[in-house]
């Protein structure tokens, strides 16, 4: 006799573009995030995107765009750049404030959105779009940081 489990993650299907679609996208973000509702996730998905939209530049920006489903990529692509890069703590105040959401469920939104992302890109892209940004990113999109600290 053997034993089969089921998994209860959601899986991110195909569609073409980015290898995973829009609806997978929202369901691992809803998953992640532990939102009562699609919409919920649609939300942050929407708002985590945008925000980071405004702090990546160049081939990062174009290949990161070419991981995700088309929607969510034209939310991170429809946004012009910052002229000055936030770090990570700047970047969920930023997020707070633009959203009107507290600190704390602000880095949960982030966390829920960019960890399926990082997945979605792949770690060498991931690796990469960390080290564009300044400090604080890893921890956002679930991975260790392990560059030194910046002296003063």
């Amino acid at each position: 006799m053997t034993l089969q489990t089921e998994t209860t993650t959601p899986a991110v299907s195909a569609n073409g573009h980015g290898g995973a679609s829009y609806t997978g996208l929202l369901e691992r973000v809803r998953y992640e995030g532990a939102y009562p509702t699609r919409d919920r996730a649609e939300q942050a998905v929407r708002s985590v995107l945008a925000a980071l939209g405004r702090q990546l530049v160049g081939d990062e920006r174009v290949e990161l765009a070419a991981c995700l489903p088309f929607e969510a990529a034209l939310v991170l692509t429809a946004q012009v750049p910052a002229v000055t890069p936030l770090t990570g703590w700047e970047f969920i105040k930023d997020l707070a404030e633009r959203t009107g959401g507290g600190l704390a469920t602000t880095r949960w939104d982030v966390g829920a959105v960019l960890a399926p992302v990082s997945r979605l890109a792949g770690p060498e892209l991931t690796d990469r779009v960390i080290r564009q940004l300044p400090s604080g990113y890893a921890l956002l999109f679930g991975k260790a940081d392990l560059r030194p600290a910046a002296r003063p």
